[in-house]
């Protein structure tokens, strides 16, 4: 798959100058020219100034994968509708369809001692946890778009939560 960074990176600076974009990332215009066309990859501290300065979903999904080559992508296909009604419907539609998959499927024993029979239903679980988490990522990325949210203060705020309950430390 095609990283979609550089693409993402020319729309975040919706029109402005590399040059303007460069000195407030305090980075040369050649520098981001050479991660704009792919030419070299963007290091981690400029990925993080880049999501402090544009607060772009789209901008995180697209580093991650680049990366890690794993999480959700932006979907952009031909099936994809990607007005903010039809991303909550999709997501319910997926949230659902994960909860009656996670009923049914046992946690009893140790998951490495799994039959084979039941190693297809783990598979489908983990088929729906991926297509649910992909329609919530998507949905979070709408609503903080269109509802003027700041992507980066949500997720801080649930990282605040999660030290707050004793889940980080």
């Amino acid at each position: 798959m095609k990283s979609k960074i550089t693409e993402i990176m020319k729309e975040m600076r919706n029109g402005e100058t590399q040059q303007k974009v460069a000195t407030g990332l305090n980075i040369s215009r050649e520098a981001l020219s050479s991660y704009e066309t792919g030419r070299a990859k963007v290091p981690q501290d400029v990925s993080q100034n880049l999501m402090s300065k544009f607060q772009d979903p789209w901008f995180a999904f697209a580093i991650r994968n680049e990366y890690t080559k794993t999480g959700p992508v932006r979907l952009n296909g031909p099936n994809f509708d990607s007005h903010r009604s039809a991303v909550r419907e999709k997501t319910i539609e997926e949230v659902k369809e994960v909860l009656v998959t996670l009923e049914a499927f046992s946690f009893a024993k140790p998951l490495q001692n799994i039959s084979e029979w039941e190693r297809p239903k783990a598979k489908l679980l983990a088929e729906h946890i991926i297509e649910a988490v992909t329609a919530l990522e998507h949905t979070l990325a709408v609503l903080c778009d269109e509802a003027g949210l700041s992507y980066n203060e949500e997720w801080q705020e649930h990282y605040t939560q999660l030290k707050v309950k004793g889940y980080l430390i």
